[in-house]
């Protein structure tokens, strides 16, 4: 069989590999082998990794539209139903940072003793349907799978959360997005009664009128400015993160943090051009307001987690700086800060979980000097602390650089108040990391360090790897983004000459 001719199928097997291992575990969680299930789990989680890179070695750059489509149709007359996936230069690499996140989510996880299974299958049901959101080109599927992911990660912070406030913070979570998303529902169904589909690549030829298009715009801002988030929807963020086990702050940070600026980039921007021209000086202003209020909150955290919290925040704001600088640079740099942040934040995550696993507190007061007892876990601590602040050869460097260029194309007052982010961020993340590193040790409290296990250090390694590649030679990653960026930025072109027609 000629596995090229069937990547379609491949696709589609990627995203029921997880499932089909959750289902395996069902099956055989009363085996006598402990550790069968935490195999199974592991063992599809890498599978959807392989059928990822294979993908990724099989997709035409140079080719602009959607690749490896696949539509599945069930039903008759007005009962079918039809769910249409694809993958473009965007998508894709949001589908490998994925893949690649959840089988060292599982890694981590290796030693959880308490209802082992339904932990590993919550994980894998999110997998699937992160997948399924970075795939699926239907306005419907996407809504039912974007807020069907909230369902795991409540689960998880809820049962496995590290303390009291646990259960608070999955409320907060879940109602929060929940709450945004109900606008966007809506929004789905007046499209579906204007144009009489919801397929996604059918209403990229299609256009509102003005009104309709700012009515709609809003209607998804409501959803996705909750997931990225802004300010001031970010609230249940620190406290999800601060609650949440390790590998659950990982997927938080690394993944479902990128859904809302995701949502923006492939849907508010394509199908309601002239709307997004027309807010754009909403979402700068909010945008450089949780920058600096994000990052000078974070300067009077004593908590590592809310300090990592917090600086998302301020990045996943500063990629919309970008995003809706409407110019090549800036939209690239964006979609690179999104996929830099992804390895760098879920990497930092991985160095609290380490020493939180050893001394069970976040407290920054109780470490010091952990430079003398565990040198090979500072040194890769300092080299995520550098990339978190845009060190040059680090993935951030690049995709910030290039949003500023592209937000300094759009506007110098922007830039400036944006790039003071800089100034702030390398300001608590080298007072976070000297007063964990340096300093006197703090006996009287920890009585006994180790440093980082082969397992540890193998975890963190590829995110070492995926992060000053993407820093050393980003053209890996642009090169498959020239394409998809240059029909949204002709699309933006397009509307602000008025060259499209309005179906109302």
């Amino acid at each position: 069989m000629n596995l090229i001719l069937n990547l379609n199928n491949m696709l589609l097997f990627m995203i029921l590999s997880p499932l089909l291992g959750g289902i395996l575990i069902l099956i055989f969680s009363s085996s006598s082998f402990k550790n069968l299930s935490k195999i199974i789990a592991l063992n599809s989680s890498l599978l959807s990794f392989g059928i990822s890179v294979l993908l990724f070695m099989n997709f035409n750059k140079n080719e602009s539209q959607f690749q490896f489509i696949t539509s599945h149709i069930w039903g008759t007359g007005s009962q079918k139903h039809e769910i249409l996936l694809g993958v473009d230069g965007i998508s894709l690499f949001f589908i490998i940072l994925t893949t690649l996140l959840f089988p060292l989510c599982l890694l981590v996880s290796w030693n959880i003793k308490n209802y082992v299974n339904e932990y590993l299958i919550a994980f894998l049901v999110m997998e699937s349907l992160l997948l399924l959101i970075f795939s699926i080109l239907d306005l419907v599927w996407f809504y039912i799978f974007f807020e069907s992911v909230l369902i795991p990660m409540f689960i998880i912070i809820g049962v496995w959360g590290s303390r009291d406030r646990k259960i608070r913070a999955a409320y907060r979570l879940f109602l929060y997005t929940l709450v945004g998303s109900v606008l966007m529902l809506l929004a789905i169904l007046v499209i579906y009664f204007e144009t009489g589909t919801t397929n996604y690549i059918l209403l990229l030829t299609t256009q509102f009128t003005e009104e309709y298009q700012k009515l709609l715009w809003l209607a998804f801002f409501a959803s996705f400015a909750v997931k990225v988030p802004m300010l001031p929807f970010h609230i249940w963020l620190p406290e999800a993160h601060v609650e949440a086990p390790t590998a659950g702050s990982v997927i938080l940070a690394g993944i479902l943090l990128k859904l809302g600026t995701y949502g923006f980039l492939r849907f508010s921007i394509p199908l309601l051009p002239f709307a997004t021209v027309y807010f754009t000086p909403l979402i700068y202003t909010m945008s450089v307001i949780a920058i600096i209020y994000t990052s000078l909150t974070a300067m009077r955290q004593t908590d590592l987690k809310r300090i990592i919290a917090y600086a998302s925040v301020a990045h996943m704001n500063l990629t919309l700086i970008g995003l809706f600088s409407m110019n090549f640079q800036g939209v690239e740099g964006s979609i690179l800060q999104m996929l830099s942040h992804g390895l760098v934040a879920s990497a930092l995550f991985l160095c609290v979980g380490i020493i939180y696993e050893r001394h069970h507190t976040r407290l920054i007061k109780y470490y010091g000097g952990l430079a003398y007892m565990m040198p090979i876990y500072v040194i890769i601590f300092l080299f995520f602390t550098m990339a978190n602040i845009a060190l040059p050869g680090t993935g951030s460097f690049v995709g910030e650089f290039l949003i500023f260029v592209g937000a300094f194309q759009s506007s110098t007052i922007i830039t400036f108040f944006s790039a003071t982010g800089l100034v702030l961020g390398g300001t608590y993340s080298l007072w976070l990391f000297n007063r964990v590193a340096y300093g006197t040790i703090k006996i009287q409290h920890i009585h006994q360090y180790s440093d980082v296990t082969w397992q540890e250090f193998l975890i963190l390694l590829p995110l070492v790897i995926g992060t000053l590649v993407m820093g050393i030679y980003p053209e890996i990653f642009l090169s498959y983004l020239h394409n998809p960026v240059s029909n949204l930025i002709t699309l933006l072109n397009c509307s602000s000459d008025g060259v499209f027609l309005a179906v109302k």
